[in-house]
């Protein structure tokens, strides 16, 4: 079924949508949550709640690219229990920097970055993508995409000091 039958199926609140939106994209969205959970218990757990998050925001919304949309969807849920499994194991303390400077300084660092390692860069740490899908996808060496990697992990940090976020 396309993605306009589905996005329709929300809108009329059919619940086939949910198993149509499965069948069509229930590997993607588990393999976006694996990555970056590194479990299954809790990748099922995130694949359920981005079903709920669809249903609970279509309608409103009417997502023009249903598959970005699904995947965006999947992976804040995925980082979002990340995060609260790291707070657990840290007592609920919060040592992340406050977000919009750090995202504004990331985003400074990223433009400072050419476009194969700003590619790689955000294949590896913005999809989660393995080195080697990365290596394939790109049409690099693994080699080359491990140490672009490494070197641009130096060249944030170098970047994070001078700003004096770290």
């Amino acid at each position: 079924m396309d993605d306009e039958k589905i996005i329709e199926l929300y809108w009329r609140r059919d619940e086939t949508a949910i198993a149509c939106t499965d069948e069509k994209y229930g590997r993607l969205c588990r393999k976006i949550s694996d990555d970056i959970l590194s479990s299954r218990e809790d990748s099922e757990e995130c694949v359920a709640d981005t079903y709920l998050a669809l249903w609970n925001c279509i309608p409103p919304q009417r997502p023009s690219r249903f598959r970005a949309f699904i995947a965006a969807v999947t992976r804040n849920l995925s980082l979002k229990r990340l995060r609260s499994r790291a707070a657990l194991k840290n007592g609920g303390a919060d040592l992340a920097l406050e977000r919009r400077e750090l995202t504004q300084a990331i985003d400074g660092f990223l433009r400072t970055l050419s476009a194969d390692d700003r590619n790689i860069f955000i294949c590896r740490y913005w999809l989660f993508a393995p080195t080697a899908d990365i290596a394939a996808r790109l049409g690099f060496s693994q080699s080359k995409v491990t140490t672009s990697l490494y070197r641009t992990r130096q060249k944030l940090r170098t970047y994070l000091e001078k700003e004096e976020l770290i």
